[in-house]
């Protein structure tokens, strides 16, 4: 993969840090970035070394929202036949390995929405979340109808979609937007602490974890147990397993493997 130009990707231990940065335009979302973006998620998942991944911004804009100046040229056919949006927007949906979003400063529009595609949002309590589409002419394209109704509940996600309202950091997490509010300087700090706690636990374990609570967006109740019980029971003689409770029973810490 050639350098990237709009993301800086590090490497913390076993903890994978991507930053989006396009300073200048708040971290607005083109597709070179969306691009860089996924390669850099899909690398850092095939990596063994890798146990989870960080996607933030600067302190001003996790994203702004998508970039408007690329997309207002966009036809409805130019639209469908490249996919826009499922191709390269929402690759994140494809990892196996934990991400959590840190954000600071604004998260709208595609911005909200990519940080709703993580795992976890820690927030910094300079954080500001919102679908101001409206103001476009348009809706949310990535998600946002979706999973922000499902987090906050509809009233106020229909509020937030048909207003445009920002909803602060403080909000967010009354409303189950975000996992925590911590303060801006200390944000990245608590993200790879959390990301340094997935580390020490058990690959397998945390990817089917993922997966269980995914499905329960998406099932019933009753179906979403039995799938539930299924990667439960599938857990069993892997490995991990049998270290995770021979280390309980030993009264040691395990060593996992994955």
């Amino acid at each position: 993969m050639s350098t990237p130009e709009m993301i800086i990707v590090e490497t913390h231990g076993a903890t994978g840090l991507i930053r989006l940065n396009r300073p200048a335009a708040l971290n607005a979302l083109c597709d070179q970035l969306m691009q860089e973006l996924g390669a850099a998620l899909l690398a850092f998942d095939a990596d063994p070394a890798i146990a989870a991944i960080v996607l933030t911004g600067n302190e001003k804009a996790f994203a702004a929202g998508a970039d408007i100046k690329e997309m207002k040229h966009r036809t409805y056919p130019a639209v469908i036949l490249d996919d826009f949006i499922g191709n390269h927007w929402e690759t994140v949906l494809r990892v196996k390995k934990p991400v959590i979003a840190a954000v600071a400063g604004f998260a709208l529009g595609g911005g909200c929405e990519l940080a709703m595609m993580c795992d976890m949002i820690i927030a910094a309590d300079t954080a500001k979340f919102g679908q101001p589409e409206i103001n476009l002419g348009v809706i949310p394209g990535a998600g946002g109808t979706q999973r922000l109704t499902r987090a906050v509940g509809k009233s106020k996600a229909m509020e937030m979609i048909l207003t445009a309202r920002m909803m602060d950091a403080a909000e967010a997490e009354r409303a189950n937007l975000v996992t925590r509010v911590v303060p801006a300087d200390q944000l990245i700090a608590e993200a790879m602490k959390v990301a340094g706690k997935l580390a020490t636990l058990s690959p397998i374990a945390l990817a089917t974890a993922k997966t269980a609570v995914n499905r329960a967006y998406e099932q019933t109740l009753t179906e979403g147990v039995k799938t539930e019980r299924s990667l439960f029971l599938a857990l069993f003689g892997t490995p991990d397993q049998i270290e995770g409770m021979n280390a309980f029973a030993e009264k040691r810490k395990p060593t996992f493997r994955g």
